[in-house]
């Protein structure tokens, strides 16, 4: 039996720093269509875990050592990449250090919520609304309480 044809799985880390105030997070600038501002993310590996891949891609592209403390969400929306369907696993992870861009990182920033530049590539936009709810509320997308 032939096996189906699936998204690609790819993983994106909110990256807090904790050892400054107001714990910003990183941005990456892509070096790779679609340009523009990212959180720092990738592929999975085939063997690797949605943990492990996360660990890596935020090492990779900003040579930070992270600790995941949580999982926001899974976004699966066909056209959230323009080059094809990918489903991405949020996590939220601290860090702490100078974060240095690298690998398909050309470029990195740390921004407080508020700073928070836009147009994002992807789905980002939504994401970071998303993390900043669950950081007001506790509560993860498609969680949120109805009133």
């Amino acid at each position: 039996m032939p096996l189906p044809v699936t998204p690609l799985l790819t993983v994106d880390i909110i990256i807090e720093l904790r050892d400054r105030p107001n714990h910003p997070i990183v941005l990456i600038e892509r070096r790779n269509p679609p340009l523009g501002w990212a959180l720092p993310g990738g592929f999975v590996d085939r063997g690797e875990t949605l943990e492990t891949a996360a660990i890596r891609e935020a090492k990779e592209e900003t040579c930070l050592d992270v600790t995941l403390v949580a999982h926001l969400a899974n976004y699966s929306a066909p056209k959230r990449d323009s080059r094809f369907h990918t489903v991405s696993s949020v996590y939220i992870a601290h860090a702490q250090g100078t974060p240095q861009a690298a690998d398909d990182a050309i470029n990195l920033k740390v921004y407080t919520p508020d700073q928070i530049p836009t147009p994002l590539a992807f789905d980002h936009e939504q994401i970071l609304r998303d993390y900043l709810l669950f950081k007001q509320t506790g509560c993860k997308p498609g969680l949120l309480p109805t009133t």
